[in-house]
């Protein structure tokens, strides 16, 4: 195949464009930002479960509470009622075995008003456990969307990037020669490159310098034929840099 040595270097362009176009659309689908985003969902969902368990915890303390408090209120009105029936006695046998009874229900009063500070203490540790935990929460939300906003942003650059590429890209190839896109087009989708430049005797594709034979046959080439390397299978674009 025969092509003009101008048209041959823009194939370089081409594959330049090539080149980023792979870049924004890897950037597109998996952008850096995504990391930091997972990152955060995980301390969020980490923080989310630790409220959880937290605000279990103080649902029982406080279904344990007024278990306790209904407890004391019963044994206060049965207290208050034996007192006052205490008081109207006028048999002494009965009188002490009422005197007994509230004895017994004050001190079984007193153990639950005892039990009923221990819960709530524990109580109003667990409500300010919960607000620390959900305020981290909510900066935890917080960071969780500014983060999916930078992915998104992101997102959105390497998509605007990709489209301006192609754009690019359609100028340039409408520019070449059609039998000179299809080679490099097939030999791209073979070997993932479609170009590469020699320079001084390196072929930039593969990073692997020409043999002398090889050499001899660039060397031997017109100027518009359009060579393959031997070592990336792209054609091998020859330019002032070349060292022939």
């Amino acid at each position: 195949m025969k092509a003009a040595p101008g048209d041959q270097e823009l194939l370089l362009d081409l594959q330049h464009l090539d080149t980023r176009h792979a870049q924004a659309t890897r950037r597109e689908a998996q952008p850096a930002e995504a990391e930091a985003a997972a990152a955060a969902r995980a301390e969020r969902d980490r923080v989310r479960a630790d409220a959880g368990t937290l605000r279990d915890a103080l649902e029982d303390d406080e279904l344990e509470l007024r278990r306790v408090e209904s407890d004391v209120e019963l044994i206060t009105q049965r207290l208050a009622h034996d007192e006052e029936r205490m008081l109207r006695a006028t048999d002494a046998k009965q009188a002490t075995a009422f005197e007994h009874e509230v004895a017994s229900l004050r001190r079984r009063r007193a153990d639950l008003e005892e039990v009923q500070l221990i819960v709530m203490e524990r109580v109003e540790a667990h409500e300010a456990a919960v607000r620390a935990v959900e305020a981290d929460l909510a900066a935890r939300e917080r960071a969780v969307a500014e983060a999916e906003q930078a992915v998104a942003t992101a997102v959105a650059a390497h998509g605007a990037e990709r489209v301006e590429i192609e754009q690019e890209r359609a100028e340039l190839v409408g520019r070449l020669p059609a039998d000179l896109v299809a080679l490099y087009e097939k030999q791209r989708a073979r070997y993932g490159f479609g170009a590469s430049r020699l320079r001084r005797g390196v072929s930039e594709a593969s990073g692997v310098a020409l043999l002398a034979d090889e050499l001899h046959t660039v060397r031997s080439a017109a100027p518009d034929d359009v060579l393959i390397c031997p070592s990336s299978n792209a054609i091998l674009v020859r330019t002032a840099e070349s060292g022939l």
